[in-house]
């Protein structure tokens, strides 16, 4: 098992050392004190991404895609297809690769 944990380490650290752990632990919404040990000693750093615009992609590219559900649906209905409907898929599909290339090129900059 290449990943096993088998190992043990121990410290002891003061009162307030303890508590300021506890406050940054806090502060990037990690809830174990071992997963934040582990990290700041393999990595030397946590960091806790806002993900706002990851958020809206999702709602974006969700609501796109019921949209183009729709449309196909109307299309084999009725065998018609409009341009306009096209045209409106098409600009929320380039809104959604642009907020793409954004987060990816924040995420980059990391």
């Amino acid at each position: 098992m290449k990943n096993r944990r088998d190992q043990q380490l121990h410290f002891r650290v003061s009162k307030p050392e303890l508590d300021r752990i506890h406050v940054k632990m806090a502060e990037l919404g990690i809830v174990s004190i071992g997963a934040y040990l582990r990290k700041m000693a393999l990595d030397g750093y946590c960091i806790r991404l806002d993900l706002k615009e990851v958020n809206w992609m999702a709602y974006l590219l969700q609501m796109c895609s019921n949209n183009l559900n729709q449309y196909a649906k109307r299309a084999n209905e009725s065998g018609r297809v409009y341009q306009t409907d096209i045209e409106d898929l098409r600009a929320r599909l380039d809104e959604l690769i642009g907020l793409a290339k954004q987060i990816l090129a924040q995420l980059a900059a990391l």
